[in-house]
């Protein structure tokens, strides 16, 4: 665990605060962030891009509570978005619009429009249709619009096959093999101003030969862009830092990463842009859930949370291992489990035959290092409420999104009158 997420006295402690201070006032369950740990991730993460110019843009889509993009803009941080919503979402937390990209395969006329009306540092396109879509809208605006490429490199970043975004039968980008004759195509449209290239292979990544092999194509292709005059201003290569959910998981040296970015990238006169999401947020937060029942089946020992598959996803898509630790240590000696949700789902599992201090109904847990694809994949499923969101900060907590009533859920929905 991170030093700012301990136990102190069989307590566990997120900063200065226990948890449990806070399931005196908050039912569970319920989304703990530490602002003190993003703030280290985050220096460390910019300590290993020391002699490069660079640029961190933080990926939204991991985090994207209000209160953790304005620790990020405090840090000088960038945001990389992925819709028109969390770009507004990045300016209300004071974010720089000139340090935001926007990725994403399928943006909307009306998101482009709106976006190209503000600023931005660059959009990352995936296709020659959205290329075009774009030009006709910059045209119809009378403003240039700043863009980089992403192109798909065709490698296997050895991540999960639903977080790898590189090989060639994934959906995101442009052959690497077309993206010379597209730039020359991009480079005749009026309102097109080409400033960079963007990349990213996938997510949770721990070999850094992958990203070794993806700059070395990065590095040939804008030799190429050059013999063509065409001069990119920025290189975007995306974020994929894996961190280490378990004892089992490798994760990848950081000034090992950063010394390869600027072994190959670093003498091209570009500016680097990076953006990490998991890097920065994952070990930040800590999920509280309470016992409801303790069961057996067959032999089987289950136990019932009251946070379930809605209010916490990844085990479901991912087949993802999240540790889960007591928030009072009571010593009763440990037991394993099957721990699942409430949720009818039988998806609604989040470890199976997980060995934790025995617990009984009432008890509190935590799932540990839940800041990154946490609460931004909740849902409403079963018609449970979204769970609420604490950040702390050295000895103070604050609720940094409410859980909403069943009322307001309802009023956003009608019945029709047909007569």
């Amino acid at each position: 665990m991170n030093k700012n997420i301990s136990y102190k006295q069989d307590q566990l402690f997120v900063e200065d605060v226990a948890v449990s201070e806070i399931t005196n006032s908050l039912r569970t369950p319920f989304y703990v962030y530490s602002r003190t740990v993003i703030e280290e991730n985050f220096g460390r993460f910019k300590r290993s891009l020391e002699g490069l110019d660079s640029m961190i843009c933080y990926s939204v889509k991991a985090n994207s509570n209000l209160s953790v993009l304005e620790t990020i803009a405090k840090l000088g941080g960038g945001a990389d978005v992925v819709s028109l919503g969390e770009y507004k979402r990045a300016l209300i937390a004071g974010i720089d619009p000139r340090k935001i990209v926007f990725s994403g395969v399928g943006k909307q006329d009306f998101e482009i429009a709106e976006i190209l009306k503000s600023s931005l540092l660059q959009f990352n396109i995936e296709s020659v249709s959205e290329l075009e879509m774009i030009n006709k809208i910059a045209s119809s605006l009378n403003k240039e619009a700043p863009i980089a490429f992403r192109v798909n490199p065709d490698i296997d970043a050895g991540t999960h096959e639903n977080i790898s975004t590189g090989k060639a039968d994934n959906k995101f980008g442009i052959p690497i093999s077309d993206a010379v004759e597209i730039y020359q195509y991009a480079s005749k449209l009026e309102k097109i101003k080409i400033v960079g290239i963007d990349v990213h292979i996938g997510s949770q990544i721990s070999d850094l030969n992958a990203f070794r092999q993806t700059f070395e194509h990065l590095e040939k292709l804008i030799y190429e862009l050059k013999n063509i005059n065409i001069e990119l201003e920025n290189i975007d290569i995306g974020g994929g830092l894996g961190i280490k959910y378990t004892d089992d998981d490798l994760e990848p040296d950081l000034q090992e990463y950063g010394g390869l970015v600027k072994r190959i990238l670093g003498n091209l006169s570009c500016r680097i842009i990076f953006e990490p999401g998991r890097y920065i947020v994952g070990n930040s937060g800590i999920l509280v859930t309470k016992v409801l029942h303790s069961k057996m089946s067959q032999n089987k020992s289950f136990l019932v949370t009251d946070a379930g598959m809605n209010d916490f996803s990844r085990t479901a898509l991912y087949g993802a291992t999240h540790r889960l630790i007591p928030l009072s240590k009571k010593k009763r000696g440990e037991e394993v489990y099957d721990v699942v949700g409430p949720v009818c789902e039988t998806t609604d599992t989040f470890l199976k035959n997980y060995l934790v201090e025995k617990a009984e109904e009432g008890d509190f847990f935590a799932f540990l290092d839940v800041g990154a694809y946490g609460a931004v994949l909740s849902s409403e499923y079963n018609t449970r409420p979204l769970v609420p969101e604490v950040m702390i900060y050295k000895k103070r907590f604050e609720i940094v999104r409410t859980r909403p009533t069943y009322d307001e859920i309802f009023d956003k929905e009608a019945i029709p009158t047909w007569e």
